[in-house]
Order: C-alpha cells, then structure tokens, then sequence
C-alpha cells in the first residue's frame, strides 16, 4: 500500500465568480416619475388647487381666479464605482472576474438609488422660486408605530389620508416596506380572515398588492431607533431627476500598467413633490 499517494490529491477551484447575496439594482426607481434634467440642480413647477366662480347675472365682467404656483428643487449628485484588475490577476485566476466587477457595479449603483429615493420620501423638500425654503414632512401624514408592526389597520388609514388629500386613484400607489412587516402582516391577520389568503398570496409572491398598495419589499429603510419607518404614496408624489444615467466604461489603464478598470458612473437626485402624496408609517419591530 502507498504511504506517498496524498501527495497526488488536488483540490479542485470554480471556474465562475460567484456574486454574494446583494439587492441588485433599483427597486425603487420604477415606482416613482423619472425625469431627464440638465444643470447641477432641477426645478420642477407645479400649479395647486383654484376654484371656479359662479356667474350670478348676464353679461357681468369675466371673474378672474388667480392661481397658486408653487416650485420644488432637486439637487443632483455623482456617485461612482470603480476597480481594477491587474493583468497578472487574470493569469493567475481561472475565470476573468471582469463580468462580475460590472454586475457589482450596477447593482451598487441601483442601490444607491434606492437610498437617494428613500431619504427623499420622508426628508426636507427645498421649495419656492430659489429652492430656499425648507419643507419638512407634516406630522399629520406620519402613522405612529402604536407599539405594533404593520397592521391592516395602518394600511387602511394610510388609504385614507392619500383619499382625504384628492390624491388621483388612476396614479398608482406603492408601499415599501422590509421583510419585517411583510411578517407583521401574516402574523396579524386571522387564519379565519377573508384576507388570511390575500397576505398570504403576497407574503408567496403570487401577488404584489395589498389594499390598493403595491408592496415593495426592501432591506434599506431607516431605523429611527424604535422603529422601521416605511412609506406608502402615489408615484407623482415623489420625483427622481436624472442628470446622467449610469454610464459603464471597461478599458484598460495605461497608467496602471494596463490593469482592465471598471468603472460605473450616475448622476441624479429625488424630492417629495406634495407632502401630502406620501405617508410614514412607523412599525415596530
């Protein structure tokens, strides 16, 4: 019998470069109006509510109503992805790691602009003609948490607040939320209920929609240190200005002894067009 056989064991290696467990991409950019823009900073102009005048006599003077302008500011923001691959590094490698670097890229950019979104949702909106006045969220559009998750009853009153606000039912109307209230949901609804089913259905993925809201289920809300802060509103109650979409570039370097560089590149900003086109709930978790 060999005593010297192990000296021919091998150990065998992937050929792949496998991406880790990540959000990839936006989750949240579909879910909002997207708008083109150029400049450092976008204007955006609005017109509000007027109301029509009742005629009280034949040929009286033409009534003129006057109608109340308004005006939100975007500022925009770069974000950038870049590494490099050493030549030598692809001798050494079985597999050119290059394709992963990209997916890396695009799925970190599509992350940041979910962030971009969701601290716009609930953050100070710059209004007036310069962007100067600052506009925090209003307290009556916030849910308290009530020392409970997220509730049938909490999705029902955030219905209730976009309908008392004339929000158009014909705009669609999302809620994100992370995996914590999604449970909430299922845990606190009656097997017996009628909607046991529909939480069900949603929690399994066969639908994505729950009293009129479309769920989006995202790792990246705040945690305002007792609670998640989630948001319901209507996709033209949030804006996302985009003053350069995101632009990949795979060269090499010759200034780095022609290393292959990957390289992503964004810019673009989001705002609260109406605060009352948006609803915090805070859920306990």
């Amino acid at each position: 019998m060999s005593t010297q056989i192990t000296t021919a064991f091998v150990n065998q290696f992937s050929a792949n470069v496998s991406l880790l467990s990540q959000q990839m991409g936006s989750l949240l950019r579909g879910s909002v109006d997207v708008e083109s823009v150029t400049g450092e900073k976008a204007f955006f102009d609005q017109i509000g509510t007027s109301s029509a005048v009742a005629r009280t006599s034949r040929h009286q003077s033409t009534p003129m109503v006057e109608t109340p302008h308004s005006r939100r500011q975007v500022s925009l923001t770069t974000y950038e992805w870049a590494d490099l691959i050493d030549d030598s590094d692809k001798v050494r490698l079985l597999a050119d790691p290059t394709s992963s670097y990209a997916r890396a890229a695009a799925a970190a950019m599509g992350r940041s602009q979910d962030d971009t979104i969701i601290a716009a949702l609930g953050g100070t909106a710059k209004t007036g003609k310069e962007g100067a006045t600052s506009t925090t969220f209003l307290a009556g559009q916030k849910i308290g948490h009530g020392s409970a998750g997220l509730t049938q009853a909490k999705l029902v009153s955030a219905k209730k607040l976009l309908d008392q606000a004339d929000t158009d039912p014909s705009i669609p109307r999302y809620i994100v939320v992370s995996p914590e209230q999604i449970e909430d949901l299922l845990n606190t609804t009656s097997v017996t209920s009628a909607d046991f089913n529909t939480v069900k259905a949603l929690v399994q993925g066969e639908i994505d929609t729950f009293v009129g809201f479309k769920f989006i289920t995202s790792n990246r809300l705040l945690d305002d240190g007792t609670s998640r802060l989630c948001y319901a509103f209507a996709q033209d109650g949030m804006k996302m200005a985009i003053g350069k979409d995101v632009m990949a570039r795979i060269d090499e370097r010759s200034d780095k002894s022609y290393s292959t560089q990957v390289f992503y590149c964004a810019t673009f900003g989001a705002t609260r067009m109406q605060e009352t086109s948006v609803v915090e709930i805070a859920c306990n978790e």
